[in-house]
């Protein structure tokens, strides 16, 4: 009998070691391949770097953290079949990434059925945390760590019309929900500006010739272009102008920073401006840290974006944090955790002091916290000098 309760007690020490030593299962979505490509494949990468970090350093409740990555290459209906097989079939117990706005609308609901925590590290339309609000959603689980389109509109619009005081302004942005969505946002900014474009332009994904937009903007005498969409498009619409032998500045959301915009856009890309969370500068020790361990664990010197490089980075640190604050990876304990976050956060971007709320799932509120860049030289640098960054909110 004392042999036989010894036994039982083995084994039941040995099962709880083992249950200890389960990896906690992380989620991790974007497109890896095509046209957004250079986000997703940036955001993965930073994400990877703050597990390693994390691992490196004992894991989380003494379990280490296995990020359980799946391609949904820009595709909403792919997107909401990866997010609904994570759930249910990998058993994650949060998720973390989502690039591309449509994708995030399309498949974020069955994080939140399953009430698992869902951080947005890159999909920046307006309405991605606002999906799922009271009253008709008692609780939020979808958290965002990227500057949104509406403060992508207003910052963008400053640019034009303050900083360069111009006044005619023709709108491009693609036919995607990120791109109509933005569109949106950009008219409205105009609008409080006393303002209406002077044309409106939409382009298709994998479209080669703006040459129709680009004429009727110029016919309108739009004096810049306010662009919304993915790296190869707005290439397109760089050489378009440039084939046209119009120079006119163009000012965007944040994917002109995208390597595929660069690259493919060359000389005709040259002094295109967007908001910036990151830029690949070392300029403080936690950021020449991340870039560092960046480069090593990609073996690329360039982040192909580093927005999404840094805020993957940053959301999945933002996530740890919770985890170890609530003690256990019970989806609404972390939610809980998330929206009061007691200790700092020293991320890429910035240090995050409380950066959500029960009523704000927003790390990033104000254009104060997000600086404009300008591709340079085929590098984005930061555009004005006097435009520095807050850290936190």
């Amino acid at each position: 009998m004392v042999l036989l309760r010894a036994l039982v007690l083995a084994l039941i020490a040995a099962a709880s070691q083992a249950q200890a030593a389960e990896p906690i299962r992380i989620g991790v979505s974007g497109p890896f391949t095509g046209g957004s490509s250079p986000m997703g494949i940036s955001m993965r990468d930073g994400i990877r770097v703050a597990a390693a970090e994390i691992n490196a350093a004992g894991g989380l409740l003494g379990r280490p953290v296995l990020l359980v990555e799946r391609d949904d290459q820009a595709r909403n209906e792919l997107g909401a079949q990866i997010a609904r097989e994570l759930v249910g079939k990998e058993k994650i117990v949060a998720g973390v990434g989502i690039v591309n706005t449509g994708v995030a609308l399309a498949s974020q609901r069955f994080y939140q059925e399953a009430r698992i925590p869902m951080i947005t590290a890159v999909a920046t339309g307006s309405i991605v945390t606002r999906q799922f609000l009271p009253p008709q959603h008692p609780d939020n689980f979808i958290f965002r760590v990227s500057a949104n389109d509406t403060i992508q509109a207003a910052m963008i619009v400053e640019e034009a019309v303050e900083r360069r005081r111009l006044r005619k302004l023709a709108i491009l942005a693609d036919s995607t929900n990120y791109g109509q969505l933005g569109r949106e946002d950009l008219e409205r900014a105009l609008e409080k500006k006393g303002l209406r474009p002077v044309s409106v332009g939409k382009f298709n994904i994998r479209d080669i010739d703006m040459s129709r937009q680009l004429i009727t903007a110029r016919a309108a005498g739009a004096e810049a272009l306010l662009t919304y969409g993915i790296g190869p498009e707005l290439a397109q619409i760089a050489n378009g102008a440039a084939k046209l032998g119009w120079a006119v500045p163009i000012i965007g959301s944040w994917p002109l920073s995208m390597s595929n915009f660069i690259d493919n856009a060359g000389p005709n890309g040259e002094g295109a401006r967007m908001p910036q969370t990151f830029i690949q500068a070392p300029d403080t020790p936690k950021r020449a840290a991340f870039i560092a361990a960046y480069q090593k664990l990609s073996r690329s010197e360039r982040m192909p974006s580093p927005s999404a490089a840094a805020q993957g980075y940053d959301a999945m640190l933002l996530l740890a944090a919770a985890i170890r604050q609530a003690g256990t990876t019970h989806g609404s304990r972390v939610r809980e955790a998330l929206e009061n976050l007691k200790d700092k956060v020293e991320g890429a971007v910035t240090t995050y002091d409380r950066p959500f709320s029960r009523s704000d799932h927003e790390a990033f509120d104000s254009p104060g916290q997000v600086a404009m860049g300008e591709v340079r030289g085929g590098r984005v640098v930061r555009a004005h000098e006097d435009n520095k960054k807050k850290a936190g909110k």
